[in-house]
């Protein structure tokens, strides 16, 4: 079938400069697009044209500035309509598109809040999910929000978790990962160290601050333990607020003495899966609901042991004492500390939670799993009957 996916109009795609929502296009692509004739619209970079076609793929590039209506208009450019257009996270522009294109079915997927009342009226959610023909949610977490306030919606949801490339993730311990990891802990000067590792961006909901203030703890009885920080500033508007959020972390880590927390600052999308072989344990501390974030298929791909919070939907995925530590108590460094001192104390246990972490990134969650699991909410989209 003609297959368009609307992307958001903060990244593009390729992901050249990250982005959850463009990888997880970009991961499911090439199985998507040997089904169907597929079209990505997605926002400009300078690095790449307007138009292209990779792969046989066509991707239309349409400026940010009135971006919902420049992929409408776009769409009502096409000789044909698509059997299918799959809109990512932005329900509100559901009407626009089926304006443009009322004869095409909709599904529309949520990787974030985004049928909170902040960000949807009562009046425009229920028309969105009138329209969407399905509605795929990133975790249960995302269905749950959108049920709460329109209980009509949930024969119309299904849960499609994200996932990676099998192929770019390796665990620390194949024969591929061996050489890269001993140069970049080389690189950052960690070869010698037991390494906690942290990705994300650096925001007080991301949690960094409370994982700095665990190390302090851990140091005590690890004093070979870093703590290796890859990431850089958070997008949030308040500049001054943010530049003194990172001021408040170096000094925090200065305060633990020297070499004990290292910043690699912003490391590319393609370096990213190289990087997560620094690491002896990973730790996703988030203090948000977090819709559930990718960073835990990303630490199971490369064997980790996972140490995450409860929160939102990351427990989703991460089992506790099955394939990583779930903290309740996330707030309290201490409790990261404990869990930290575990693993790295017993390292027998740690292995076992990274292999059954690994395992189930095989199982569950290669780009492939994900794409077929999205084929049958696309069958199900297609047979519903219209209104």
């Amino acid at each position: 079938m003609r297959l368009a996916f609307i992307c958001t109009e903060r990244l593009t795609v390729p992901p050249l400069r990250g982005g959850a929502i463009q990888i997880f296009i970009d991961g499911i692509t090439p199985y998507v697009s040997t089904k169907h004739e597929l079209t990505i619209y997605c926002t400009p970079d300078p690095e790449l044209p307007e138009r292209e076609i990779i792969n046989g793929v066509r991707y239309i590039r349409v400026p940010r500035e009135g971006y919902a209506y420049g992929v409408a208009k776009r769409l009502t450019e096409e000789e044909q309509p698509y059997d299918l257009i799959h809109v990512y996270n932005r329900p509100k522009d559901l009407l626009i598109y089926k304006h443009a294109m009322p004869d095409s079915r909709f599904v529309v997927s949520l990787h974030n809040e985004m049928f909170n009342e902040s960000r949807i009226s009562d009046q425009l959610g229920d028309l969105a999910i009138r329209i969407a023909d399905g509605i795929m949610s990133i975790s249960n977490y995302i269905g749950q929000t959108i049920v709460t306030r329109f209980p009509f919606a949930r024969s119309k949801i299904s849960t499609v978790y994200s996932g990676i490339d099998l192929n770019r993730f390796v665990p620390v311990w194949s024969d591929d990962a061996g050489q890269i990891r001993k140069e970049l802990r080389k690189k950052y000067g960690v070869e010698h160290n037991k390494v906690v590792l942290f990705v994300g961006r650096l925001s007080k909901v991301k949690g960094p601050d409370v994982l700095i203030h665990a190390m302090e703890q851990v140091i005590q009885q690890h004093p070979d333990a870093v703590l290796v920080i890859i990431g850089n500033r958070g997008s949030i508007n308040d500049n001054d607020r943010l530049d003194e959020y990172m001021t408040d972390l170096h000094l925090l880590a200065e305060a633990l003495g020297d070499k004990r927390v290292v910043f690699t600052n912003f490391v590319s999308p393609s370096q990213i899966p190289s990087h997560y072989l620094i690491g002896d344990l990973f730790v996703c501390s988030s203090q948000w609901e977090e819709p559930l974030a990718r960073v835990h298929y990303e630490a199971m791909g490369a064997g980790l042991p996972i140490i995450t919070t409860r929160r939102g939907g990351n427990a989703e995925i991460i089992n506790h004492l099955v394939n990583g530590i779930v903290i309740d108590d996330y707030t309290n460094p201490q409790a990261f500390a404990d869990a930290i001192t575990f693993l790295l104390t017993h390292p027998e246990d740690a292995g076992g939670l990274a292999k059954a972490g690994r395992a189930a990134a095989e199982a569950n969650f290669g780009f492939q799993i994900v794409a077929e699991r999205l084929e049958k909410l696309y069958g199900n989209a297609m047979n519903k009957q219209r209104l």
